[in-house]
């Protein structure tokens, strides 16, 4: 039986069946404004000094910077999925600084990646991932992963 793939939050992320280095958070921006937000705002702009305007879907720049990281002790609430009765597994949580958004996004770093990987300021880039998954479904999210070494001194 196959599963189905369902995001974890319906309209924060492009379909993670896209190639990977097309995989996006999708944020909202202001015609008034410019201002952009994530998660996305269908309803009015955030900006308290802005009267207003349209919003328009927009993607989030595929990379930025750490502006804070931390291990993840704890079992986060909805809509994180979890057994109960597995035994809890740390994760890392990361802050990453969109320069030309102007805004930090906060997200689950990618399997495997840990504090000892990162440091303010380390370049990291989004990617799809899997947050949980069962006989029926598979749970889809996007996680921050650090550039590779190889990836910096191609665009140098």
């Amino acid at each position: 039986m196959a599963r189905t793939r369902r995001p974890v939050v319906d309209g924060w992320f492009t379909d993670d069946t896209v190639p990977e280095a097309e995989f996006r958070l999708l944020g909202t921006r202001c015609s008034a404004c410019a201002s952009v937000f994530f998660p996305r705002e269908d309803g009015w702009c955030r900006n308290p000094g802005c009267p207003g305007g349209e919003l328009a879907e927009v993607p989030l720049s595929p990379r930025g910077r750490v502006w804070s990281y931390t291990d993840g002790r704890y079992r986060p609430p909805a809509p994180y999925v979890s057994d109960p009765e597995a035994p809890w597994e740390p994760y890392t949580l990361v802050a990453v600084e969109l320069a030309a958004e102007a805004m930090v996004v906060l997200g689950q770093a990618a399997p495997g990646v840990s504090t000892a990987d990162l440091a303010v300021g380390t370049e990291v880039e989004v990617v799809p991932g899997v947050l949980n998954e069962d006989d029926r479904h598979v749970w889809t999210t996007w996680n921050w992963r650090p550039v590779a070494q190889e990836r910096r001194e191609e665009r140098s």
